[in-house]
């Protein structure tokens, strides 16, 4: 029977709590953190328990290709991932630690997701879940948004604005630190995980661009199967999701060259597009959705 991740795990919160390190606000002198192993680890178990006999990656030799171009060629990489539940990152690590390739084990360790400061700083719960992995943290242009659509003051909008520039300033040179020493940089595009009925929590957004400009070579994961979903009840609490086994599948697609592909998309770009960044990410994006429905008919 389904039920939700705080009530199902229970007594792993207090170990997490008491193993969490990780800053309660974010400023620009930590968006860069290193994973708790401690938590880490009690995180895996809960994947363990819960991802089903036949779950794992798809095109293999895509996955394997990209971490060669990084590792072999010095070529600056980054996953772009569709998004539906809080377990996806973990799920993507985990699948690659428990590889027997020792190339899928090394390149576990080198990935370092792009995260909202949210995470952070919403729920110390949540925080502690967080911590397991290495992270950059990044102030979303979503959380400006819903500041602005709260009702606050001019002065409280600017006063977030600066915080924002700031955080994400240093974001920007982190993961240029990240790329250097060869790790590789995971995007959810859409920013936000996918509701049912909402197609706009499923649109890539249009700052993904830049992501294509910063970096050589890109690798699009369509995601199928998830044991940890949205409780429609309880939304926005992270700790509220419904915790269900499932076959959780992860299927590379074909490797873009960032460069070669945004300037075969603007080509295509109508004169009077209203906003040719948008247009080369909702391309982008379509590249997952087409592959996600194709294993989701072959799943049929």
């Amino acid at each position: 029977m389904a039920t939700t991740l705080i009530e199902k795990y229970k007594s792993f919160f207090g170990q997490l709590m008491q193993n969490s390190t990780a800053a309660a606000k974010i400023d620009e002198t930590n968006v860069y953190q290193e994973a708790n192993p401690a938590n880490r680890k009690l995180f895996s178990q809960i994947i363990e328990g819960n991802i089903l006999p036949g779950s794992g990656f798809k095109n293999m030799d895509k996955i394997k290709s990209f971490y060669e171009q990084i590792v072999n060629e010095g070529k600056s990489g980054v996953v772009m991932m569709e998004h539906y539940s809080n377990a996806d990152l973990p799920n993507f690590i985990y699948l690659l630690e428990n590889s027997p390739e020792e190339w899928a084990r090394d390149m576990a360790s080198r990935i370092v997701p792009i995260a909202g400061m949210k995470l952070n700083e919403s729920d110390p719960g949540v925080r502690a879940f967080t911590e397991g992995f290495t992270r950059v943290v990044v102030y979303p242009t979503r959380s400006q948004d819903a500041m602005r659509a709260s009702g606050a003051t001019e002065a409280e909008i600017e006063e977030e604005v600066a915080r924002a520039k700031k955080i994400n300033f240093a974001a920007m040179r982190a993961m240029d630190v990240c790329k250097k020493r060869g790790q590789i940089i995971l995007v959810f595009p859409s920013g936000t995980r996918y509701r049912p009925g909402k197609p706009e929590t499923k649109r890539g957004l249009r700052e993904m661009d830049s992501y294509l400009r910063l970096f050589d070579i890109m690798l699009p994961v369509a995601n199928n199967g998830t044991w940890l979903t949205i409780n429609t009840v309880n939304p926005e609490s992270m700790l509220e999701d419904i915790v269900e086994p499932a076959v959780c599948t992860l299927t590379a697609c074909d490797i873009v060259n960032c460069k070669d592909f945004r300037k075969q998309v603007l080509a295509t770009c109508p004169e009077d597009c209203p906003d040719p960044k948008q247009y080369t990410v909702d391309a982008m994006m379509k590249i997952m959705e087409d592959m996600h429905e194709k294993v989701d008919a072959e799943s049929k």
